[in-house]
């Protein structure tokens, strides 16, 4: 819409709305580098962290079955981050050199010894399931409650470190972002425990998962709701549509973890619902960020105001 102005004789002209421009039709900000293989390690550590806390209560609750596909979830899901990052990185040796020293004011410092401290315990615990009974219970339920501890730490850490960036919808909600990708990691979890166990072991899984899909959607909807102009890009293409489909995904899956007790076939349908949720969180997430960085008007309306 124009609004109208005033020349030297007084009357009133149109003043077409001012177009936000940068120097050649650039960018003011340099959209991240970062590929696909992110989101996706944005996932995985997340499946990681929530299958290990899964595995943690089931050994404690006496739910072998859980325990043990939650334990093997989480070497699995580590892998495959482990995977995504050393891809997203070049070169293998540039996860190695971070190694070298630990930055505890470096969100990439402290997870790569977050990442590698969580692999340790979370391998030894599932490498024990092999022969389940004596030391060995008792070495993979110490492992296993250290990869627990350590679980939080990892599951969050990625939002510290996507908020630590130049992108404008990336740091605006860096209060809610942890929150987002705690309540996704629990979800996915849980749904392990949904996807792999019997269903009269379910019921930590299904608290879980209600807990994660309530406490993610609650800060997505923060995010996209409390951020003003920088919420934006949470809510519209291709972000908006993987963040719809996430809580649709995440809501129907909390709700078919509740209904379906004495089902297996539902139970497992809760579970995939979730996973497919996490992960289009995770993209949902990304893409905004990214999207943020390509409009001048998300850097220039916000330092205007």
């Amino acid at each position: 819409m124009n609004r109208p102005a005033r020349e030297h004789g007084g009357e009133d002209v149109q003043v077409p709305r001012a177009e936000f421009r940068s120097y050649y039709g650039r960018p003011i900000l340099k959209a991240p580098v970062w590929k696909h293989d992110v989101p996706a390690y944005l996932f995985t550590g997340g499946l990681a962290a929530g299958s290990a806390l899964l595995a943690a209560g089931a050994d404690l609750t006496g739910r072998p079955n859980t325990r043990r596909a939650a334990r093997l979830a989480a070497l699995g899901a580590l892998g495959a981050s482990t995977y995504f990052l050393i891809n997203d990185l070049g070169r293998p040796e540039r996860f190695h050199h971070m190694l070298r020293v630990a930055k505890p004011t470096s969100p990439m410092s402290v997870g790569t010894w977050l990442l590698s401290a969580f692999g340790g315990a979370a391998s030894l615990a599932a490498t024990t399931e092999a022969r389940h009974r004596g030391w060995t219970a008792r070495a993979g339920r110490a492992a296993g409650l250290g990869a627990a501890a350590l679980a939080p730490g990892l599951a969050t850490y990625t939002a510290v470190l996507v908020a630590d960036t130049a992108a404008p919808s990336w740091h605006a909600a860096r209060a809610d972002l942890p929150f987002a990708f705690a309540g996704s990691a629990l979800a996915s979890g849980a749904a392990v425990g949904l996807i792999a166990a019997p269903v009269r072991e379910g019921g930590p899984a299904r608290t879980l998962a209600v807990a994660g899909v309530a406490l993610e959607v609650a800060a997505t909807h923060r995010i996209e709701t409390g951020l003003g102009l920088l919420g934006e890009p949470y809510r519209t293409g291709k972000a908006g549509r993987l963040l719809r489909a996430a809580r649709a995904l995440n809501l129907a899956g909390a709700a078919g973890a509740v209904l379906g007790r004495r089902s297996r076939v539902l139970s497992a349908l809760s579970g995939a619902a979730l996973l497919a949720g996490s992960l289009a969180t995770r993209f949902g997430v990304f893409e905004a960020g990214v999207a943020s960085t390509k409009d001048p008007k998300y850097v220039v309306e916000p330092q205007r105001g």
